[in-house]
């Protein structure tokens, strides 16, 4: 099994759900996402996604934008994020996924990058821009060598699109609560935990739900239906407004406030 799902079934087995986290790679630079992985890891997070910055980030909001923008801007490449995992794996056995865009793989290599990114020490790979119609090269390199793929299910997935991702995906599956670009919203939607209870019966992999879940409240919410719960632009946010260890403790206190949030479900 991988540690994706190695730790879901330790959460099921706990009655518990997972709190995922996103923070963007490099961002302030890859010193501190070194830093703040164990942290993260230790307040709370059960999985932690990676984001890759890439110059023309149109799933995100413009808190992940102007992250992404932060990360360039210190240097940070597709190559340095897997030597940092390979660096966290010596002290964190967290998992670990990279999400982005297609286009820096691809320009990477994707048999490369598979092959790169296992060694490094990377559970699975979301790259928002390719759907399962066009992912099946990608997958048959990445199953080769044990990288899970996650797939995206949003409000709007028809019934054929549902079915393709029962098929090909790995790890888990992200709902995306809303329509548009990423962002913190100031409540979730009844018919996000609708539409996760009609799904969870046509798919057997885990099930959670991101895009605007901002605070404890909301992700209690979630974990009522959902079997993970995902927290980015509300994170990322504390990085436009603290440095250091003042960040560290910032990122590590909300995660805690997180994960209570969704254990009193």
């Amino acid at each position: 099994m991988s540690r994706i799902k190695d730790k879901f079934a330790e959460l099921r087995k706990n009655r518990e759900k997972a709190l995922i986290t996103f923070i963007t790679a490099g961002d302030p630079d890859l010193d501190m996402t070194r830093e703040l992985i164990p942290e993260m890891e230790k307040s709370g997070a059960d999985i932690i996604e990676l984001g890759v910055p890439f110059s023309d980030p149109m799933a995100d909001g413009p808190t992940i934008q102007r992250a992404s923008e932060r990360a360039l801007a210190a240097g940070t490449t597709l190559k340095a994020i897997l030597a940092m995992v390979k660096s966290v794996r010596k002290v964190s056995q967290v998992p670990i996924i990279l999400m982005g865009y297609y286009n820096p793989v691809y320009h990477y290599g994707i048999r490369k990058f598979a092959a790169d990114a296992v060694d490094a020490g990377v559970d699975g790979v979301l790259l928002v821009d390719l759907p399962p119609e066009e992912a099946l090269e990608f997958k048959a390199v990445t199953s080769a060598q044990g990288l899970e793929i996650i797939f995206l299910l949003t409000p709007t997935s028809d019934d054929k699109r549902i079915e393709k991702v029962a098929r090909l995906a790995g790890g888990f599956v992200y709902y995306v609560s809303v329509t548009g670009v990423t962002g913190a919203r100031k409540d979730v939607a009844d018919s996000v935990l609708t539409a996760v209870e009609q799904i969870k019966k046509r798919i057997d992999l885990p099930v959670a739900v991101g895009f605007g879940i901002a605070d404890p409240f909301q992700a209690a919410k979630v974990a009522g239906v959902a079997d993970g719960v995902v927290v980015g632009s509300a994170l990322v946010k504390l990085f436009e407004e603290f440095h250091g260890q003042e960040l560290k403790k910032k990122v590590g206190s909300f995660i805690a406030e997180l994960k209570a949030g969704i254990a009193s479900r």
